[in-house]
């Protein structure tokens, strides 16, 4: 019985891409044979789609009866040609799912989502309540969930000395007002804490209580796990400090922020906004905070002792080396193809 990947081709790869090809590096482990074709990166975006196209059509006959095929979704418009394919070649699919298309970026509706996926034998979706969405929408494949994103470096964090108050508070991503508005507002509700800012684009002089920011500018992620300055990592997003809100902030409700596992490569203890999805997996697994509104972090982080923050590191650490190594990929693909 074999086992096999299908990648996801782009034309030019990104940091948006490191989920997936930390998965495929996994799988790769995994002694999974990829059946596309190698990976390469085009600046001509001819080049690019036909490169994409030459390897679409090479998969699915690279496929027997009994193989599974795993597929990293979206696949965008070849992905029902891909499982038709699979399936008349006897194969089952496999889908890992990165976004959904209906939420965020509203590429598709979610009748177009839930029909797309349903060509799927498994699917592998973030963690409870992206499950729950799918079969609530009609979703007839069977699913499983995966907790949290591995993230692959061959750096580690570096060793802290013990952590006294006050805390810093540590964010990384898009700066912009227009990306995270919740940022130039949040500086007014900061009196004893300092917010670490990593990425491009933020307005400095648009923030509130601007004095308590310290702007790293852009830094990449495997300099930052060993660099990073922060005894928190902060999981928010949108316009308002109360709650999240907008596309981003409600998606929240379901995905997993792929910089989630960033901090926790750092070995950040994680700040959450409690209804997000991921927050059960904090508070699980005790690796951080969970709160309703950035207007409450002031008070929970004055209260907090040292000890308990201790507790709550040692925690991330050890979750963080379960990241390192595939842990939570490897779980979710051996499950799916026990269930099949």
């Amino acid at each position: 019985m074999n086992c096999y990947l299908s990648r996801n081709y782009k034309g030019l790869s990104s940091a948006g891409n490191k989920a997936k090809t930390d998965i495929e590096q996994i799988m790769k482990d995994l002694s999974f044979k990829n059946v596309g074709l190698k990976q390469t990166t085009y600046r001509n975006k001819v080049l690019s789609f036909l490169f994409t196209l030459a390897g679409v059509l090479k998969a699915p006959f690279c496929l027997h009866r009994g193989d599974y095929l795993v597929l990293q979704y979206p696949l965008k418009k070849y992905f029902t040609f891909v499982c038709n394919m699979a399936h008349q070649r006897g194969a089952k699919v496999i889908v890992i799912i990165h976004d959904l298309g209906s939420f965020r970026r509203k590429a598709l509706t979610v009748k177009q989502e839930i029909s797309r996926l349903n060509h799927a034998d498994y699917i592998i979706a973030h963690n409870e309540k992206m499950k729950k969405w799918l079969e609530d929408n009609g979703c007839k494949a069977k699913l499983g969930v995966l907790g949290i994103f591995d993230y692959l470096s061959e750096t580690s964090a570096a060793p802290k000395q013990n952590t006294e108050k006050p805390y810093s508070v540590l964010y990384a991503g898009a700066l912009s007002p227009r990306k995270n508005a919740f940022l130039y507002e949040v500086g007014a509700f900061v009196h004893s804490f300092s917010l670490n800012l990593y990425g491009n684009g933020f307005e400095i002089n648009q923030a509130k209580g601007k004095e308590h920011f310290n702007y790293m500018g852009f830094v990449k992620s495997d300099d930052l796990i060993a660099t990073a300055q922060g005894d928190f990592g902060l999981v928010w997003d949108g316009t308002s400090v109360s709650t999240c809100t907008g596309d981003f902030g409600e998606y929240l409700q379901y995905n997993n922020p792929h910089k989630t596992s960033l901090y926790i490569r750092c070995q950040l203890p994680v700040i959450i906004w409690k209804q997000a999805a991921l927050a059960d997996f904090v508070r699980e697994n005790g690796i951080g905070i969970c709160v309703d509104s950035l207007e409450e972090l002031e008070k929970i982080l004055n209260t907090l002792s040292e000890e308990e923050y201790a507790e709550m590191k040692k925690r991330t650490a050890k979750i963080g080396e379960r990241l390192s190594q595939g842990y939570f990929v490897r779980k979710a693909l051996q499950e799916a193809i026990e269930r099949l």
